[in-house]
């Protein structure tokens, strides 16, 4: 199957429509501008109200007469636009496949070749997210604002996060499972400034392991690092290294490290600079309110203050190093992936990790995002991605009357990001549409990714579908018929780009994942015939029990609109701390309907059903894979670290793929 890099089949198509929507765009542009002004956030309410002089009334009154009669002058352009615009939708293809394009910082090929090296299998990181990069006047009724910034901070957050170096701690305790905040960023904070160098104390009662990966993608993952690496020399392996770093903490104080202990493991760090990326050309402060970095804000990795999941990049050796020049360098650029919490300590019969973590996983392999409807953010959003991740796959979906049964507006909002080669992907128009979300082409996105090859020769696929269901409550049936066109797709989909037999398989299928925003939870009420739906039949849900339950750790992933921008939740750490609290959950996460239950949502203290409405999911299935294989979850996380930016929380799930001893 042809990969599209171009909505049109030919540069003439591309000019034409290129000159349609530059008629059409001054008429659009006014017209969200005159309407966004009468829509404030909750953010510009609050600096309005200590505006004695009432200046933003007085603008308003100057500027609208004057938006309106430009909005009017536009329009026999814009009549002439659409004109040209609409019927050039029929030819327009369903996506654009954007690979980076320096191939001197593209490590996809290097990537399927770990799989070989990782003998008994490896692991793969999915995330999702919805962005609500709307038009400006739209996402105002969301309380978000200034979509073109946040377009640009959310994939700032987005690679910076992944592309932090995995440094995993283990506990060896039966007794307990968590390490204080002030044990984290003791690792790195000044001593004092002693750069004595010491020993790791032999006497050994409580031992944690920071295994950290190497940075995979650390070529891409800035511009600042690539002229680095470029002046360093091509030739130095810094790619898909492992690094390992075993810290001995000394003591029976729960946990806690002493000053005497941090030094210690302090003596023993040396950087690996070669490998580090700067993040020094990443500075700008975009206009929207939650990028003022506070104490203790992980958002942005290039913060001036360490969180408490953050440490300095490490490698355990002979040498020492000093102590200053370690802090100075390193001091925010890797973070802890915690393995273990204070509420895991509640459900220690999980099989695998769950957290509610600041940032976006390390080594994120694939990415998943919905509403990134805005054409002009889509393309700050992958711009910034493309630093991390090599294949891109966006503007998914289609417009006008063509392709579906209602006209489209606006496309689906799906936008696939992968660090693997993107082999195959397909779209579907959901036709079943209602209300303003008929105005949206929202479907489904397919993507087929070479994940690597066996000794054989035989490639190592995956299988990812990105969606978005109908939003509208009470629309249950809506949305179970789109479940039934997902998996009829789906299926499809695996079926026409398959190129293995039974008898003789050319390719070995490692997973098979459903990432979305679909719309309904599994504890209200109102949503039961979707929580009953055969699709549960053959995907996982790693945060769900059964029907109408979800494990006790998970929690709802759609906040309060109202709350986005108080202080107590504006940041991600804050947000993390916050949403850790039975009492922090209820005040800023939407939570189940019910039929017995009033709809006031803020500083509610009665008992609810579930921790919030979990409506972002992330599904996988052991069916249709190669029969020696074993997946299973290794890690799920709720992330925090898009605070202020969206009124959704991401998630995110790591799959181990087990092979065995041997490859096939």
């Amino acid at each position: 199957m042809v990969l599209y890099t171009s909505p049109f089949p030919n540069s003439f198509l591309s000019v034409l429509h290129s000159f349609s929507w530059g008629l059409i765009f001054p008429c659009y542009w006014l017209a969200d501008r005159l309407v966004g002004s009468f829509v404030p956030t909750t953010y510009e309410k609050r600096q309005r109200a200590d505006d004695p002089c009432y200046f933003h009334a007085l603008c308003i009154i100057i500027t609208t007469p004057i938006y309106l009669a430009l909005l009017v002058a536009s329009l026999p352009f814009a009549l002439i636009g659409f004109l040209l615009w609409s019927p050039l939708q029929s030819a327009r293809r369903p996506y654009i496949y954007s690979r980076l394009e320096d191939k001197n910082h593209a490590n996809g090929a290097t990537l399927l070749t770990e799989w070989k090296a990782a003998g008994n299998g490896k692991s793969f990181c999915f995330g999702s997210a919805n962005v609500c990069l709307l038009p400006d006047s739209l996402a105002r009724f969301n309380n978000v604002f200034n979509t073109q910034a946040r377009a640009k901070e959310i994939g700032r957050r987005i690679r910076n996060g992944a592309s932090r170096p995995q440094i995993k701690i283990y506990i060896d305790s039966p007794t307990n499972t968590s390490i204080s905040a002030a044990s984290f960023s003791s690792l790195v904070s000044p001593q004092g400034g002693d750069s004595t160098n010491r020993t790791v104390n032999a006497g050994i009662k409580r031992t944690t392991s920071m295994e950290y990966k190497g940075d995979n993608c650390g070529s891409n993952n800035s511009e600042d690092s690539r002229e680095d690496k470029s002046g360093a020399g091509a030739g130095e392996p810094n790619e898909g290294e492992e690094n390992t770093c075993i810290v001995r903490i000394n003591g029976e104080d729960n946990g806690h490290m002493s000053d005497t202990e941090t030094d210690t493991v302090n003596g023993q760090a040396h950087a690996s600079g070669a490998a580090e990326p700067s993040l020094e050309g990443d500075t700008e402060i975009s206009k929207t309110p939650n990028h003022k970095q506070k104490e203790g804000d992980s958002g942005s990795l290039d913060s001036y203050s360490a969180s408490r999941e953050s440490l300095v990049k490490v490698r355990v050796g002979d040498g020492t190093v000093d102590q200053s020049t370690v802090n100075n360098k390193l001091l925010y650029k890797a973070s802890i992936m915690k393995k273990t919490s204070v509420r895991k300590k509640k459900h220690t019969d999980e099989t695998f990790d769950h957290e509610i973590s600041a940032f976006f996983p390390a080594n994120l392999d694939f990415l998943c995002l919905q509403e990134v409807f805005d054409k002009r953010a889509a393309e700050k959003l992958k711009e910034q991605l493309h630093r991390y991740f090599e294949y891109i796959v966006y503007d998914v979906g289609v417009y006008s009357c063509h392709g579906c049964c209602s006209f489209k507006f606006v496309n689906s909002g799906l936008l696939f990001a992968s660090r693997y080669p993107v082999m195959d992907a397909a779209y579907h128009c959901y036709p079943n549409g209602r209300g303003m979300d008929s105005l949206a082409s929202k479907g489904a996105l397919f993507l087929k990714v070479q994940v690597g090859s066996t000794p054989q020769d035989q490639r190592i696929v995956g299988y990812i579908s990105c969606t978005h269901l109908q939003a509208i409550a009470g629309d249950t049936t809506v949305r179970c018929e789109q479940l039934d066109m997902l998996q009829d797709w789906l299926s499809e989909f695996r079926k026409s780009t398959s190129s293995s037999s039974t008898a003789n398989p050319e390719e070995l299928v490692a997973f098979d994942v459903i990432c979305g925003d679909l719309n309904f939870d599994n504890c209200s009420s109102e949503d039961k015939l979707e929580q009953q739906h055969s699709l549960f039949t053959h995907y996982k849900d790693p945060c769900r029990i059964g029907p109408g339950e979800d494990k006790p750790w998970a929690i709802g992933t759609l906040l309060d609109p109202e709350g986005l921008y108080d202080e107590e939740v504006c940041t991600p750490d804050n947000l993390q701390k916050v949403l850790e609290s039975e009492e922090g959950r209820k005040g800023y996460l939407v939570y189940p309907t019910s039929k017995n239950h009033s709809s006031s949502q803020k500083g509610r203290k009665a008992s609810l059903k579930g921790n919030g409405r979990r409506i972002d999911y992330m599904l996988y299935t052991e069916e249709g894979l190669y029969l020696e294989w074993k997946v299973e979850v290794e890690e799920f996380s709720f992330i925090t670290q898009l605070a202020g930016l969206t009124d959704h929380l991401p998630v995110a799930m790591r799959l181990m793929v087990s092979t065995g001893e041997d490859d096939p």
